[in-house]
């Protein structure tokens, strides 16, 4: 009898050490060593890149890539790589392409005189800039102003439409896409509703960002807007994204679509609602609607806290 308990007691206390361990296991978060370590591995193991002068540092998540390769696209791919490991925060990528190999020696010149000596002149030396790229992380909230009006009346599945990015994207203290920064969306899905019964559907994506003269392509949630049935006032609901529906008068507010769509003056300053008329949608220019990334996009950071932007429409 002793013996049998001996051994219950054994067995119980083994399964504690058990459950201790795989909860150690479980609550373990990778250290700054760790995560550099994977981002190298990582890199190591992608045959897109064949060239392996790659350092990795990394602190609280913010991975730094130096050393040199072959092509651009080594570059890009080096960044993805290290965006796609766990704890990876921001990606700095210091990356350089190595100058191509020199060209062949030429042919040996003819013995000429002594008294005429002949001198080859100099190569120019090849100046590269150095370009820096950062990592924008899935779910980084987008906020757009619309400068197209959308109508369920006018608008169609598939039409495009053009925005401007209401807020700077920040990273790392700094600015990496401008305020007003170009950006172009889709619509997803749109019916209309009828005269007397039904309701209009509206669904938005965002599909480039595009500022510094380089267009990036974007995923992102969805937008989305639900006319009330007839008699009943409009519900609206957001797919990860919500409408802010700020509208500002165009003649002060000064937002790119300020000049697009009837009414938008009358309201200057004044937060107003994207409004439905009878069961159909509105979402007039100006409108500020949310939305976040599904996945990561690499870009060259902005050199100005402001982009130009498309022209005013006037």
């Amino acid at each position: 009898m002793q013996s049998e308990r001996s051994r219950g007691l054994y067995f119980i206390l083994i399964s504690i050490l058990l459950l201790i361990a795989l909860f150690a296991g479980c609550s373990h978060k990778p250290t700054d060593v760790e995560i550099a370590s994977e981002v190298q591995n990582k890199i190591n193991a992608d045959p897109s890149i064949p060239t392996k002068q790659i350092s990795v540092g990394n602190t609280n998540g913010v991975v730094t890539l130096s050393g040199n390769v072959n092509s651009d696209l080594e570059r890009i791919a080096a960044a993805n790589d290290a965006s796609q490991v766990e704890g990876v925060k921001t990606v700095v990528n210091n990356l350089q392409v190595a100058p191509a190999a020199a060209a062949s020696a030429p042919a040996q010149p003819s013995p000429v005189s002594p008294s005429r000596p002949r001198t080859r002149p100099s190569r120019p030396e090849v100046v590269r800039t150095k370009t820096t790229v950062v990592t924008i992380p899935e779910g980084t909230s987008l906020s757009v102003r619309l400068i197209d009006a959308i109508d369920s009346d006018r608008n169609k599945t598939g039409d495009k439409f053009r925005a401007s990015l209401e807020s700077p994207i920040l990273a790392e203290g700094r600015v990496i896409v401008p305020k007003d920064a170009d950006v172009d969306g889709e619509i997803l899905a749109l019916n209309s509703a009828g005269h007397f019964a039904g309701r209009s559907e509206l669904a938005l994506a965002l599909t480039t960002l595009s500022f510094n003269g380089k267009t990036y392509e974007i995923e992102t949630d969805q937008y989305k807007k639900e006319g009330a049935s007839r008699g009943k006032r409009t519900a609206e609901t957001v797919g990860g994204g919500a409408a802010v529906g700020a509208l500002i008068g165009g003649l002060t507010g000064g937002g790119k679509g300020a000049a697009i769509g009837a009414g938008i003056g009358a309201g200057a300053g004044t937060g107003v609602q994207a409004v439905t008329k009878g069961q159909q949608i509105r979402l007039p220019s100006e409108t500020v609607l949310e939305f976040r990334l599904n996945t990561p996009v690499t870009v060259e950071p902005s050199s100005s806290s402001r982009n130009a932007g498309r022209a005013r429409v006037e």
